[in-house]
Parts: structure tokens; sequence; C-alpha cells
């Protein structure tokens, strides 16, 4: 049930809107992958904000998906909706489209594009002051995250000019559908499906507010014209795919202008990614620095159009056949995550402990809900004192990192206690990993999960020991189910 159902019934869009024109160039339908993709991909419908308010958990900061975070002023969310489809909703700055209606209509817009190769829009919301877009999830970063900020290995060289193609190709497609204007075109608006693949953001496809920028990058990236005029036309977005064509050879966030120095000055070895070396052939490499160079020309009508692009590109392509998952060295299984991961589950799901020790000191004893009192006022004998300081030196074995002792503390008091404690067993297990004895950790966090059975923690504790074991498809449903009962006690709080 859209908020804005009725709105959209009896939109008329102007004749000259470019999702008013004849589908004189549409795709041709007989496309096998073309026809998949829309039976895929939902039909665009209008959200209300109570839907989209549930998908995000109440747009919690815990699901903030855009890499500026809360600081951006349109933030990311991932969400999930009742079907258990996961969306990313991109949440607008109060105020940036006064007119509902005018934000509607150009999200009705860009959501009727469908192409293999964009993060297709698949909803939006307007209701008061909020204006959303909701678009396809893409669960493996951005390209800015893989060539500038990466954990294991640096992006390989065939998969960067898989990138330049496939990005061509969504651009491509964007003009046959009369969108020619793309805004402030960037690594950020790269992301990676499931597969691996590069997509375009459709979020591109719209301004961030009715009269906001085009461009939201530092002026040194902005195409010259548009810093003389204030105005973004389709050779601009020529410009803007130079600077991502900059972002791919180098590794590195280059000025144009110093980009185009060196490659005057022949010093392209200066300009390409050290970590790329022996990964291409030389004349490949120079023809991608001479395609960025074109597209940077100051005169608008000297950068070529995108069917230069692509046929500049599609030749420098090696391995057309092997899977991007592969070319990335990426698992299915590690970076699908299926439901939403409390900050517990995300130090887990990335194996930092030193995150996870953090956070279970935050939350000390307070799932396991009078258990103190029970201790504290129970008659006071030598026992029970002797059972207090041991509990305490335990503690503060396990706050000071001092894990060897603080299994022995925890390890008598197991023994002391009139009944088993769930955070404890949770503390114990954390010091076993910690001391490379994984297989008692995955006990101990066993033990945590009879004493609460749907205790979030002891199930990403149990993840955390079976990647620590090497059982990383057991870990993943660990870390699933922790999530799924962090979902159920978040709905039960809520109602």
């Amino acid at each position: 049930m859209g908020c804005l159902h009725s709105k959209t019934n009896h939109l008329h869009l102007s004749p000259d809107h470019p999702s008013s024109l004849p589908d004189t160039h549409k795709p041709d339908p007989a496309n096998g992958d073309q026809a998949e993709l829309e039976a895929q991909a939902p039909v665009f419908k209008e959200y209300s904000l109570e839907e989209l308010r549930k998908a995000t958990n109440g747009f919690s900061s815990e699901c903030i998906v855009s890499e500026s975070g809360e600081k951006a002023p349109n933030v990311v969310y991932r969400g999930k909706l009742d079907n258990n489809r996961l969306v990313a909703v991109k949440r607008f700055s109060k105020q940036s489209w006064p007119d509902a209606q005018q934000f509607v209509v150009e999200a009705v817009g860009v959501g009727k594009l469908r192409h293999k190769r964009l993060v297709n829009l698949v909803g939006c919301c307007a209701e008061g002051d909020e204006r959303l877009l909701v678009a396809e999830y893409m669960p493996n970063d951005t390209l800015s995250k893989h060539l500038f900020h990466w954990d294991k290995k640096p992006l390989p060289w065939e998969m960067r000019v898989r990138v330049a193609y496939y990005i061509a190709q969504a651009l491509d497609h964007c003009n046959i559908e009369n969108r020619k204007i793309y805004h402030d075109l960037n690594a950020y608006r790269v992301l990676f499906d499931e597969d691996g693949d590069p997509r375009l953001s459709t979020f591109g496809l719209m301004k961030n507010s009715r009269d906001g920028k085009s461009y939201s990058t530092n002026l040194a990236y902005t195409p010259p014209e548009f810093l003389r005029t204030g105005r973004v036309i389709p050779e601009s977005v020529i410009y803007s795919y130079g600077t991502v064509l900059l972002d791919l050879l180098s590794g590195k966030h280059i000025p144009p202008s110093h980009a185009l120095d060196l490659i005057r000055e022949k010093n392209v070895l200066l300009l390409m990614d050290s970590s790329l070396e022996g990964q291409y052939v030389n004349d490949d490499a120079t023809k991608l620095v001479e395609l960025a160079s074109k597209c940077l020309q100051s005169e608008a009508r000297d950068r070529g159009d995108i069917k230069f692009l692509l046929t500049v590109v599609a030749p420098l392509q090696k391995q057309k056949e092997e899977a991007s998952l592969v070319l990335m060295s990426l698992s299915r299984n590690t970076v699908v995550i299926p439901t939403m991961l409390s900050p517990l589950g995300k130090a887990c799901a990335r194996m930092d402990l030193t995150a996870v020790h953090d956070i279970l000191l935050k939350t000390g004893y307070k799932d396991e809900e009078g258990a103190e009192n029970e201790l504290s006022f129970q008659e006071w004998t030598q026992q029970v004192q002797d059972m207090l300081n041991t509990k305490k030196f335990g503690d503060i074995a396990f706050r000071d990192k001092d894990f060897k002792n603080a299994i022995e503390y925890y390890s008598k008091l197991v023994a002391m206690m009139p009944g088993p404690s769930a955070t404890v067993f949770a503390r114990r297990a954390f010091s076993y990993l910690m001391n490379g004895q994984a297989e008692l950790a995955l006990r101990d966090a066993m033990q945590a999960q009879v004493c609460i059975p749907e205790w979030p923690t002891a199930f990403y504790l149990q993840a955390l020991a079976l990647s620590k074991l090497g059982m990383e498809t057991d870990a993943q449903d660990m870390l699933n189910d922790g999530a799924a009962f962090e979902a159920k006690r978040h709905n039960t709080w809520r109602s």
C-alpha cells in the first residue's frame, strides 16, 4: 500500500519528459538477459513511510551503508522489506524536494529504467516532509571501497577493465532511454551486486534536491562547463567517466589536471597503480590512459560520446568468461547477509575481536535480568563472598584483556555458582578464542545458548568460533540465526 498510490495514477508527464517519449529505442525483448532481468527486478511502486521505517529498523544508524555515514546530507540505509527482499533506501534531507508530486514524477521516470548494469530503482515515498528512494541492494560494496580502502587484495586489472566496460554499457542504456544526464558520476556511484558484477546506481539519475547541485565532489573533479555555467550537459557525463577511469588506472583519487600533466609529460608509469604491475599489456593500459585523456578535454565537443567509450574498452576485456566473484576473490556465502546484524553481529562477521571485546564489556550482565541481584541478596555467607570475589577478579581480568586469568577465574566461578550464567560462559568463550582454543570457545558459546536459548550473543560467538575452525558455512548460518533472534527481540520490544 503505497503512500501516494492515488497520486501516480493520475500523473500526466509533459510531452518533453524523458519518460513520455515513444518507445522507439527500447531494448529488444528477445534479448534473453534483459528479459530475465525484468522478470527478477520488482515493479516500481510507492511505499508508505511506515513500510520503510519498519524496513530500516526506524532508520537506525546501524543500518546506514552510505560511506559518509550520518554526516552525509542524504543518507542511504540498508532495509529489509516484509517479503525479505533487501533494498537500499536513500533518505533525502528535509525540504530537498518541497513539491511531493514533482519528486514522484522524477522517481517514476527513473523507475521505468531496467537494465542488468544498473542498480534498478524499485520505489519511492513522498509523505509529509519525507522524500525517499528505494533501490535494489548491492551487497559487495562500492568501487571506492575496492579501489581506495581494500582489505585483502587490490582490485585486479581485468576487473577494472570490466568496471569501465559495464559502466559504459549502463550509460549507453540511459542514453537510449533519453536519460542523458547523470549527476556526479564517481567511484561511490558504482556498486557490486551479489555476483560481484559492477552496476551503476540509479540514484545519480536524480539530483539530490529539486534545485540542488549536480556535483557534490571536490571542484577539482567537476566538468569545466559546470564551473562556468552551472549547467550539466551530456558531455559532462563523459568528463566524469574520465575521472572514474583515472581512479581505475591509478588506484587513487587523482585530480584530472595533475593526471593530464603526467600524460602530457609521458609519465604514464607514475599514473598507474603499482599493485597492477605484471597484470596488463602496456598497449592496453596506454589505450585506457588515452581514453581518459580524451574524456577530460576542457572543450566538451572534443570528448567523444558513449558509443566511442564502448568501442575503445570492449576489446580490452581478456577474461570475459571469468566470473566477477572469482576475479575479485569473493565468496558468495560470506558477502550476502540476508538479515540485519547488530554491532556485535557485524563485529563477529568481520572477525573484529577488539570490537567484540568492547561490546561484551559494555553489555555486562544486563541480558541476565536479575542474576546479579540474586547473588547480592542471598544470605551473606563465606561461600557467597568467595563467589562474588571470584566473579569480580574474573571481570577485572576480562576487562584488562588478561584472558588466561579470566579463563581461570570464570572456570572457578562456574563450579561455585548454584546456577549457570550465560554471560560467564560467553566471556569465557571469548577468552578461549583469544587464547587460541576455538573448540573450547564453541563449547562455551553453546552452553550460553542453553542458558538463554534465543540469546543472539551466543549465536554470534558460535559463529566466531566456527570461523576460527574453518567452518564458514556453519558460521554464516549462526550469524543468520543470531540476526533473526535479534530482529524478533526488536519487534517484541516495539509491540
